[in-house]
């Protein structure tokens, strides 16, 4: 089964970290991510297997944690089709800069 899961931190150094630590922790892949209130609020999406999701977050949430606070974090196992649209609609914008494919889960 796959998911999604989501972090948001305050500021772009701590989404960094916790991302980086996600991606060493288990095997997931970086989907997209948003910035709100000019980068104060930064969400990280990655995904991947329910338990590997799972793992990740929580390692880039202590991550996180370190440098500043985790404001909100969430796993979404088997996501709603609306739901994964809304993820790949942000990850269009992002990828449409880098020239970059976008995959369905």
């Amino acid at each position: 089964m796959h998911a999604i899961g989501l972090i948001e931190v305050n500021g772009f150094v701590a989404a960094v970290e916790a991302l980086d630590a996600m991606l060493k922790t288990a095997n997931v892949e970086f989907a997209t991510w948003e910035k709100k209130l000019g980068g104060r609020l930064v969400t990280i999406i990655i995904k991947g297997n329910v338990s590997a999701v799972e793992e990740a977050i929580l390692n880039g949430k202590n991550k996180a944690d370190k440098i500043t606070r985790t404001v909100a974090y969430a796993v979404i196992p088997n996501p709603h089709p609306e739901t994964i649209k809304m993820v790949n609609i942000s990850a269009e914008k992002l990828f449409k800069v880098d020239g970059g494919e976008i995959s369905e889960f």
